[in-house]
């Protein structure tokens, strides 16, 4: 009997996407895979259609924004240029099952399954996935609002990173998801030392506008000169223009320093040399106030002790495992406020923390969640 032909798609650069990369390990483990995106071929694909860079995922040309103005919605949802080039590039292809990655490809997704079982994993809450953006929020909210409202339910299964961004999509979709974590793999590692005199901090992600990065530089700066700040981020699409005004911030700071980013199998052991891994983010949208991102299960698997403000899904979980600092808000004096009486042996007792849950926090319990939606694809 021949392996199941599965297809992963998903419009990024598979080979750094962490999330998408712990998905194909799984999916791979049940036939052969054939993924789509950008970029070189991911480890783990069997075949890899590599979609052109210049290819946009969401109607931008001309035609593409009138029929988003005007409302078009059935017209605009396979409208972009990458949907297109790879509805031609699987032509005549045909597969047990699909996964789709994120709201903007459900339609494409569907379009190629040909009635096989159709996994939608959201990850976060696509309605407003950048409406702090004026012309997003105007021409594209819509149409995943539209993808949502008519895929979804077609779909055979859905996930999303989180429970609260899960119980959105049963409210407004009707369509039960599961969760699947953003948690990173299970390192076999131990807490290094801390020293009396130092604290030090870190933060590793994409350096994206409206993060509002700047938040963890002013609060070190405002700190005593013990606490530090070392970056590791990968840089937006903007030609690095976001990234220069943090640099700029900081500069001639010695305290606040910039790294290259690394890659996400790599990164827990690069962040365990540090004492605290740092995110605060204001809940300026949806998605904002409802994280739990990569980050805070790479500072577990690195075995830091978690500084976040009062964010809903993350305030619960370092919490809940003592794993550090909550500030009140998050303004730089709120941030600061929850650091600025640290000492060695609460960053021992975090990090200690850390090491206790980091078997509960990592993707070897989210994994069994997508093996158990591939059985019953397949078994469909």
């Amino acid at each position: 009997m021949s392996e199941p032909e599965i297809l992963l798609i998903s419009l990024s650069p598979i080979h750094r996407d962490s999330r998408v990369l712990r998905q194909l390990s799984v999916v791979a483990e049940f036939g052969r895979v054939t993924t789509v995106g950008y970029g070189p071929a991911p480890d783990g694909a069997s075949e890899h259609i590599q979609v052109p860079e210049h290819l946009k995922t969401l109607p931008q040309d001309l035609p593409g924004v009138a029929r988003l103005a005007l409302r078009r919605w059935r017209s605009a949802e396979l409208a972009a240029p990458a949907v297109r080039w790879t509805i031609r590039a699987l032509e005549g292809r045909r597969f047990d099952a699909v996964v789709a990655n994120e709201a903007r490809i459900l339609a494409l997704a569907d379009h190629v399954a040909h009635g096989a079982p159709v996994w939608a994993d959201m990850h976060e809450w696509a309605p407003e996935e950048r409406t702090h953006v004026l012309s997003w929020r105007l021409l594209v909210a819509p149409l995943m609002d539209h993808l949502c409202r008519v895929y979804l339910p077609r779909s055979t299964r859905v996930t999303a990173v989180g429970g609260r961004i899960a119980e959105l999509y049963r409210e407004r979709y009707g369509v039960s998801a599961r969760v699947m974590r953003n948690s990173s793999r299970w390192q076999d590692l131990s807490p290094s030392d801390v020293l009396d005199d130092e604290v030090r901090l870190v933060h590793s992600g994409a350096a994206v506008p409206g993060r509002n990065l700047e938040l963890m530089i002013d609060t070190v700066l405002s700190l005593p000169e013990r606490f530090s700040l070392d970056l590791y981020l990968v840089p937006a699409n903007d030609g690095g223009q976001y990234m220069r005004a943090l640099t700029d911030r900081a500069a001639g700071v010695s305290r606040v320093n910039f790294h290259e980013p690394v890659p996400p199998a790599e990164l827990p052991s690069t962040l365990n040399q540090y004492d605290l891994g740092v995110f605060w983010i204001e809940p300026f949208n949806t998605n904002a106030r409802l994280t739990l991102p990569n980050k805070l299960f790479d500072f577990v698997q690195g075995r830091l002790g978690v500084a976040v403000g009062p964010s809903e899904e993350m305030e619960p979980i370092v919490r809940g495992h003592g794993l550090g600092p909550v500030s009140e808000g998050f303004t730089v004096a709120e941030c600061a406020a929850s650091l600025e009486s640290i000492t060695a042996e609460d960053l021992r007792r975090w990090k200690a923390a850390s090491d206790d849950a980091s078997r509960e926090l990592s993707f070897e319990h989210d994994a069994e969640v997508a093996r158990e939606i591939m059985r019953a694809m397949l078994a469909s």
